[in-house]
């Protein structure tokens, strides 16, 4: 098929990419010239662990290309994806101007039938707004569904190449049968495609994001119970995990949920109940829970080392909001540093790929190392904020060494409280 993307940030970009290595000709349109040139020069734009060889693949084969040129995109292709941002406005609400504009492009420049899917996350209805924009521009037929994409930062690749399901939202038979074709190279194994209204699509993406919000901010609830009730919620966790009902995924405390999805969404579904006169109790909870469980770690240090941080340097373990990403949206590492500059500390920090990201946001306000143990040197303690591998089994007796105080705030909960204690380190967790 010939498939023409508007967006290429990480939905986009993916979704294109893996579209042409399984043997589509793909064009990825941007209003970012700067963004297409850098593409066009080999340069990926995001970090995405298995990204860059696909593309760079798909590139030299001529599947997949990248354009400014967006009238041009529409003209050539018979299938239109939608992946463009709908950041959150100040009300929690959905931005869909970029959205509409797509919208509008495509009917000024649709040259004969087209299927146009809505893979950007965005509230009921407006795949329905999408439809009524185009026919206001063209009188040419076209097909309209809601493709909801669910890609975890870090594993986007291969979460679209072995989808565990595939929601597709249409009421048009012919344009379900086009949609299915495309994506059966990607359930081969018998992952369900799964047919609904776009309505219900749409409405699809957002419970799952908020079902799995609910989930991580129960835990950091209960984890903070525990930890003045004297249990202890890796112990709490294993046992709730091993009930098939519940299951042991997003079952870990730790500094809250960030990125571009979880808070976005959970703001936007707490809006659009707003706007249908329905008042939801969870999730303005969960984001309640989510917003101070962001604080709590730099509260632990503040509280250890009683409110005055002036002359205290502390050496932070990971920035961005998850690993093996450079996303910095909602990063907890953020909330946390302010908390800790504004009491006067000295934050030195390391990530293996965000400091680049972190330095955009926080400047000269913290120094920067491309080596964890650097910046252990005369630390007055260690906060481990994201769970990057390479954390897990440090050399703790280097460590102990290079540290002035050997004081280690797990926002994780990686390593083993009584082995660490054992050694020497003061330690303090989530929730045990």
């Amino acid at each position: 098929m010939k498939i023409c993307m508007f967006g290429s940030g990480y939905v986009g970009l993916v979704t294109g990419t893996c579209l042409a290595e399984s043997g589509n000709d793909v064009v990825c349109v941007d209003i970012d010239a700067k963004k297409v040139a850098m593409l066009k020069r080999g340069k990926i734009p995001i970090y995405e662990p298995g990204l860059e060889p696909l593309i760079k693949r798909n590139v030299k084969e001529k599947r997949l290309t990248f354009s400014t040129d967006l009238a041009k995109g529409v003209k050539s292709s018979t299938v239109i994806c939608i992946a463009v941002g709908t950041p959150p406005k100040r009300d929690g609400s959905s931005d869909l101007s970029q959205v509409f504009a797509v919208a509008r492009t495509i009917g000024r420049s649709i040259n004969g039938y087209k299927i146009v899917i809505t893979k950007s996350t965005v509230p009921v209805g407006t795949s329905e707004k999408v439809k009524e924009i185009i026919e206001q521009e063209t009188d040419q037929p076209f097909g309209i569904a809601s493709n909801p994409e669910f890609l975890k930062e870090g594993a986007a690749v291969e979460d679209f190449m072995k989808p565990d399901r595939i929601i597709l939202g249409t009421e048009d038979p012919k344009v379900a049968e086009a949609i299915k074709e495309l994506y059966d190279p990607f359930v081969r194994t018998g992952n369900p495609m799964i047919t609904m209204s776009i309505r219900s699509s749409e409405m699809t993406k957002y419970a799952a994001n908020a079902m799995l919000a609910t989930r991580i901010s129960f835990m950091n609830e209960l984890a903070n119970l525990c930890e003045a009730a004297g249990a202890d919620i890796n112990s709490v966790r294993a046992g709730v995990g091993s009930d098939p009902r519940i299951g042991p995924s997003f079952l870990f405390p730790g500094v809250g949920y960030g990125g571009s999805c979880f808070p976005k969404d959970v703001q936007a579904i707490i809006k659009t109940a707003e706007e249908h006169n329905h008042n939801l109790k969870i999730l303005p909870a969960v984001e309640e829970t989510n917003k101070k469980q962001k604080e709590l770690l730099a509260q632990k240090i503040i509280k250890r080392f009683k409110k005055d941080l002036k002359g205290k340097t502390i050496a932070v373990w990971g920035l961005s909001f998850k690993p093996n990403t450079d996303d910095m949206r909602e990063a907890p590492s953020i909330t946390i540093i302010k908390a800790l500059l504004k009491r006067g500390a000295t934050i030195k920090a390391y990530d293996p790929v965000a400091l680049e990201s972190t330095r955009a946001l926080l400047g000269k306000s913290i120094s920067y190392s491309k080596d964890n143990y650097a910046i252990l040197k005369g630390a007055d303690a260690l906060a481990v904020i994201t769970e990057w591998n390479e954390f897990r089994r440090p050399d703790f007796e280097k460590m102990l060494k290079l540290m002035k105080s050997p004081i280690i705030f797990d926002g994780r909960n990686i390593y083993t409280p009584k082995k660490l204690k054992a050694m020497g380190f003061e330690y303090y967790g989530i929730g045990c």
